[in-house]
């Protein structure tokens, strides 16, 4: 199947997802559970919004895969998977921050970001109304116009976002490196949806970003349009991103801002 049709069925589902969370935002949002600790939660849009993209995808593509941050992992025969965060920043979702997404990818291979090649993928924030997308070797789009990073620049003068693990102690960590990094930089910023940060990398709103403890929907399509608007997305050293560690930058940026990275213990 082509990367263009693959991309059509993520875009078409991701939007209708879209629309149903928009709905289920205006009218009202509860916690439905915690998950790792207090701050990581899920609500019933979540899981309803993931059911919807599950049996879209069922009915759209039998045969395939399916990994989601809610429903969790079930093999299929076709060698393809689609990788799948129903609502990405569920923090502003429910406080009604307009900064959240769908993200769908879909891969081919084992679900592991370590191994997996990433074919097409697409971020909506219905909020916003805006939906990026990629396909290997395609090319990245907001809302159909080519998208690309930033052109380089030094390290003082690059917009940095992040984020911040659930876990106290981790927090911590980052913490202290962020006070780093901070006084070497134009500025940080925190906006908690990881799919859309790196969306913001390719189309230039940022110049960076790095993060820890991803899991692999909340980065799977995004650092597909990040690479394909013509980002460096990798793990540290020579490994690929993952939960251990995800950087996204222009590429020239992204060795000196790595090398930074490291000395601060990140």
């Amino acid at each position: 199947m082509p990367h263009s049709d693959l991309l059509a069925t993520a875009q078409r589902i991701a939007l209708e997802a879209g629309a149903l969370a928009l709905r289920r935002r205006a009218e009202g949002v509860e916690v439905a559970a915690s998950k790792s600790s207090s701050v990581d939660i899920v609500t019933e849009a979540d899981r309803e919004t993931e059911k919807l993209i599950r049996d879209a995808l069922a009915s759209a593509r039998p045969n395939d895969g399916f990994f989601g941050e809610e429903s969790g992992a079930e093999r299929g025969t076709s060698g393809l998977t689609w990788i799948v965060d129903p609502i990405d920043g569920t923090v502003n979702f429910l406080y009604g921050i307009p900064h959240y997404a769908v993200s769908i990818a879909v891969v081919e291979g084992e679900p592991d970001p370590l191994t997996w090649s990433a074919l097409a993928g697409a971020v909506v924030n219905p909020a916003s109304g805006e939906t990026f997308t990629a396909t290997a070797g395609g090319g990245a789009f907001l809302n159909g116009e080519r998208i690309h990073v930033a052109p380089p620049v030094d390290l003082s003068e690059a917009l940095v976002a992040t984020g911040f693990a659930y876990a106290s102690e981790e927090r911590s960590r980052q913490g202290r490196v962020i006070a780093g990094l901070l006084p070497q930089v134009r500025d940080i910023r925190r906006m908690g949806t990881a799919s859309l940060d790196l969306c913001f990398v390719a189309c230039g709103r940022t110049n960076a970003y790095f993060e820890r403890t991803l899991s692999p929907w909340d980065h799977a399509a995004g650092a597909l349009v990040a690479i394909e608007a013509g980002a460096t997305v990798k793990g540290l050293g020579d490994r690929a991103p993952s939960r251990d560690f995800i950087l996204a930058a222009e590429p020239k940026l992204t060795v000196r801002l790595e090398r930074e990275l490291v000395r601060l213990g990140i």
